[in-house]
């Protein structure tokens, strides 16, 4: 019975759907920038509840898959988008047999007579870096838009159920999904000038009234089980002679092999010469190999030693060995049990070595985490650790995106952050014990540099959170 009403009821909206969606303009509008911010050009997107495949052409996919219960819906979304592929199919009986980079399920969670097996389906289509995205309305909306569908203001729906983000999340759980990010938005959704894009770009994203928003969102991942991967640990190394042969003493092995990159920066106390001495002595017992970097700064450093690397996993570790090279294996199991996809060390948890950080590094960490973490809906305690890990491919797709947030983060740490939150990665942070370095001083310069973070946190903000 229910199948059936729904299938009858979507039929019947078939040749309204265009109309509805040019009355209700901005609401859509602002649906298709947020799945487009989230859902990279030419991936492979699974659509479910496809209506008439408007949402998916916009996504501009490589590979486009639509389905739909509603007949009527799958004959309008073929003849309008012959690039995709739309099939009438119940996704509580699914047969897709191939796997997505995305599925969405936008305005369709409610439709579905049993959710959990809807995500219980899910899996079969997904593979270990899939995102799924649902999008829904917030509940206390629902007597202000059955009032607007009274007045034939909006599509008439048929909702079998109404889900709140906890319910989302513990039917995620269940079904061996880890939801990475949620949020809400869209405060006005509708257009009146000035204040629609005041109340929407600005004012949704408070506290307290970003609850409040029309839009919800749950973006999730599939759980992974353990794994074996090859490493590459890239050491940035400027005026940092005395640590080198340290480094690749205390290294341990990591995976199924391990490669040691060095990464020069110019220095001025032969730290060249001795990463040329120490890659000679050690070349018969290890995989290890230098660089010297083209440009400035540690974040040139490690995008060269990034574009090098052979390993599955990608591990950055500062020469000054504040922390503990006998610390990345706990990063290694992070990242190959499937803990999360980009693993950032942080320093704010145990005591602290005397002189290890300065009280002007410390505030500056404190309100780097405040902001980061409502920046990037993901919880980031220390921003600024040296120590960060990420798999080859995800790092791939962040290079590519790059241009999107611009080439200019001097040390690599915020360039690596963005574009991990931009890719929905599940960042995971690993308290490590922080040490005073033995060798050398430190390459930042405190003020300057923290002029030029602040900048790119007010350049992110527009980039992120006020789009």
């Amino acid at each position: 019975m229910h199948y059936q009403a729904i299938v009858e009821f979507m039929n019947q909206q078939a040749a309204r759907r265009t109309k509805w969606r040019e009355r209700n303009w901005y609401y859509y509008e602002d649906l298709v920038s947020f799945l487009q911010y989230n859902v990279p050009q030419n991936s492979r997107v699974l659509e479910i509840g496809c209506g008439d495949g408007y949402l998916l052409h916009q996504l501009q996919p490589m590979y486009g898959v639509g389905i739909d219960i509603a007949p009527a819906m799958i004959e309008q979304a073929q003849q309008k988008y012959p690039d995709l592929h739309f099939f009438v199919m119940d996704v509580e009986q699914l047969k897709l047999q191939e796997t997505f980079d995305y599925i969405i399920l936008s305005d369709t969670i409610g439709y579905f007579y049993d959710v959990q097996k809807v995500l219980n389906n899910l899996r079969s289509v997904s593979h270990s870096g899939t995102r799924v995205l649902i999008t829904y309305q917030n509940f206390l909306w629902s007597p202000l838009l059955q009032l607007v569908e009274l007045l034939h203001l909006k599509m008439p729906s048929k909702k079998l159920n109404w889900l709140n983000v906890g319910d989302l999340v513990n039917l995620l759980n269940l079904e061996n999904f880890e939801v990475v990010k949620s949020g809400h938005r869209l405060l006005l959704p509708w257009y009146i000038p000035f204040l629609s894009k005041f109340m929407n770009k600005y004012l949704a994203h408070l506290p307290l009234l970003n609850q409040l928003c029309l839009t919800s969102f749950v973006i999730a991942r599939p759980c992974i089980p353990t794994q074996e991967y090859s490493v590459s640990v890239i050491i940035p190394a400027r005026n940092e002679r005395g640590n080198i042969e340290q480094a690749v003493q205390r290294i341990p092995h990591l995976g199924k092999h391990t490669e040691i990159i060095f990464v020069e920066g110019h220095s001025n106390d032969n730290t060249l010469t001795e990463i040329q001495r120490v890659c000679q002595n050690y070349a018969d017992k290890l995989d290890i190999k230098y660089a010297v970097q083209d440009g400035k700064g540690k974040g040139d450093a490690v995008r060269k030693g990034f574009a090098m690397a052979h390993g599955d996993i990608l591990m950055i570790l500062d020469a000054d060995l504040t922390v503990r090279p006998e610390d990345l294996p706990k990063f290694y199991q992070a990242i190959a049990s499937g803990k999360g996809e980009f693993i950032n060390g942080c320093r704010l948890v145990y005591p602290m070595e005397k002189e290890a950080m300065r009280i002007l590094n410390m505030i500056a960490n404190r309100f780097f985490s405040v902001t980061f973490s409502w920046l990037l809906g993901q919880r980031i305690k220390d921003t600024l650790c040296g120590t960060k890990v990420i798999c080859k491919k995800a790092y791939e797709q962040l290079a590519s995106n790059r241009a999107f947030f611009g080439d200019f983060d001097p040390f690599g740490d915020f360039d690596l952050l963005f574009g991990a939150a931009k890719l929905n990665l599940k960042i995971v942070e690993l308290p490590i014990r922080y040490q005073a370095r033995v060798y050398g001083s430190t390459n930042i310069s405190r003020f300057r540099h923290g002029f030029i973070l602040l900048k790119m946190v007010l350049f992110a903000m527009n980039k992120i959170k006020f789009i």
